[in-house]
């Protein structure tokens, strides 16, 4: 089974991941572009049981998205990064942001949401199993 370690920046927040990703997702919406200071983000949600150890201290940001569900995010307090997040509408599941696991290898998303505000320039992966989500 693989296992996968995310952190934030400085290496104090850190996540612990078991097995695949249940949904990997790129999202273009205004909230996750301010978020995270690119025009997309990306994440890979795990089963809560998949998720082995946090450790590390974290600062919590929940607002609501567009469809009424609360997200919780949890960043680094030292050097603001977003490590993980959870969502209540999938209180199952744990999102980790992707580029936490400064992994090159890490599988590409299957999901591409709120297209209608992707940037024209954004090329989404071209894989036969990609949903495009307005």
């Amino acid at each position: 089974m693989t296992t996968r370690q995310a952190s934030c920046s400085c290496g104090q927040l850190r996540v612990t991941c078991e097995g695949e990703p249940v949904r990997l997702s790129m999202c273009h919406c205004l909230e996750c572009q301010k978020r995270t200071g690119s025009p997309f983000g990306v994440q890979a949600r795990f089963r809560r049981e998949q998720v082995t150890k946090i450790e590390g201290e974290a600062t919590e940001f929940a607002r609501v998205g567009d469809e009424g569900n609360r997200v919780t995010f949890r960043f680094c307090p030292a050097c603001g990064s977003t490590v993980y997040w959870t969502l209540s509408g999938f209180p199952e599941l744990i999102a980790v942001a992707v580029g936490a696991f400064a992994d090159v290898s890490f599988p590409a998303p299957r999901f591409s949401v709120y297209e209608r505000r992707r940037h024209p320039w954004v090329i989404v992966p071209d894989h036969p199993d990609m949903q495009r989500i307005d």
